[in-house]
């Protein structure tokens, strides 16, 4: 059980990269990084569970955010 746990967390990890959608590719990071948590903790491995907390945090967060639009450069008249 507890190597199909590590080896989903790998798999899920992997397909989000096949995802087009940025904010859909971090969402399914976050779902790695939940399990890889889950691994972490059955297994007794805080650095394992510190560092996806961490990640699960950031692409949660980061597939809410919006950015704004950079606006565009205008080159002076003339130039």
């Amino acid at each position: 059980m507890l190597v199909a746990l590590g080896w989903a967390a790998t798999a899920i990890f992997s397909s989000s990269y096949f995802f087009r959608q940025p904010a859909a590719l971090r969402r399914i990071q976050a779902a790695a990084a939940c399990l890889w948590v889950a691994y972490g903790l059955a297994i007794g491995a805080l650095p394992v569970v510190a560092a996806n907390v961490v990640v699960a945090a950031a692409a949660i967060y980061s597939s809410f955010v919006t950015t704004r639009p950079t606006p565009p450069v205008s080159t002076p008249p003339g130039s």
